[in-house]
């Protein structure tokens, strides 16, 4: 198993995998203009890094990571994870504790004094299973605003 940061070549798998993290949402065309030009402005900023769990040359897993400039905590940085999915032919076998630890590994090189991680999931497997990957529950309150509906 290998996790790295994503690749231009991998939005196709992107794609694939985002199904699974949200099915009712539109499926991304990685051919679309649009959706190339953003994977184009992702890739190019810094601050911005997706990462792959890869076995065998085939991307298994993914989340997204946002590395946030900081003025408080010594000016030290703060990561923000989302979009955490493993295929579910792959799921149980490490992949998606192996890709969190890369991405917290990617923080603490950065000087990040933590790393947030909120999760819609009430399921008591998949909150402990971010607790093995070394997140902490109760220790903050999160709150998610919306726009409001036309």
């Amino acid at each position: 198993m290998l996790c790295r940061r994503a690749i231009s070549s991998d939005l196709a798998a992107l794609a694939r995998l985002y199904v699974f993290l949200n099915p009712a949402d539109p499926v991304l065309s990685p051919d679309d203009p649009a959706v190339l030009d953003l994977w184009d402005t992702i890739l190019a900023d810094h601050r911005l890094r997706y990462f792959v769990a890869e076995i065998d040359g085939l991307v298994v897993g993914t989340c997204a990571f946002t590395l946030i400039p900081n003025l408080t905590r010594g000016m030290r940085p703060y990561a923000v994870i989302e979009n955490v999915v493993t295929d579910p032919s792959f799921r149980q076998r490490g992949f998606g504790t192996a890709l969190l630890q890369h991405a917290l590994a990617e923080a603490w090189s950065e000087g990040c004094y933590k790393v947030m991680l909120s999760t819609g999931s009430k399921r008591e497997s998949t909150l402990h299973f971010y607790e093995q990957a070394g997140f902490q529950r109760g220790i903050k309150t999160g709150f998610v605003a919306y726009p409001p509906k036309a």
